[in-house]
């Protein structure tokens, strides 16, 4: 599997998206989808996962984004130079992330800021829920992340490796 492959359609759906909501939607708008559960609400936000650097100077947010997003592409190339072509799960991982990492860069260069718009609103543990609003992007890389951990986590293969 081509990682390139795997990030153009995660940059596709997450600036299709992103194009939809921004153009069909108002600021704050929210649609219920699954009343107390999901909503679609539109927001612009500045700042990266929970509102992190928010408020900070776009001369300094813009910048430190471009450098994590850059940053990010590189670890990614490493380390799928070192996978062989079998691990199509790990490279599909892969693919997740730096689909993910290019569509909100995409938005931060062009925009100064991400379309947000997923509303998860009850999912949680007691009083505790889910604390902010996304987008695809954002959803790609956590699946990318979450999965590729829980790959190599479970790989039997790589252990026996290891420990031999």
């Amino acid at each position: 599997m081509k990682i390139r492959t795997v990030s153009f359609w995660a940059v596709v759906l997450d600036q299709g998206s992103k194009y939809l909501i921004s153009h069909y939607c108002h600021q704050a708008q929210s649609i219920t989808l699954i009343p107390n559960i999901l909503s679609l609400t539109y927001i612009d936000n500045p700042g990266a996962a929970f509102g992190f650097m928010a408020n900070i100077s776009p001369f300094i947010r813009i910048p430190f984004f471009i450098l994590i997003t850059i940053g990010a592409g590189l670890v990614i190339y490493a380390y799928q130079r070192h996978l062989s072509s079998d691990k199509i799960w790990q490279r599909f991982c892969l693919g997740l992330i730096w689909g993910g990492a290019v569509g909100n860069f995409i938005d931060r260069v062009f925009y100064r800021q991400v379309v947000d718009f997923i509303d998860v609103e009850k999912i949680g543990f007691g009083r505790y829920h889910f604390p902010y609003i996304f987008n695809v992007a954002d959803s790609c890389i956590t699946v990318g992340i979450i999965l590729l951990f829980l790959i190599h986590y479970f790989d039997v293969s790589d252990r026996e490796k290891a420990s031999s």
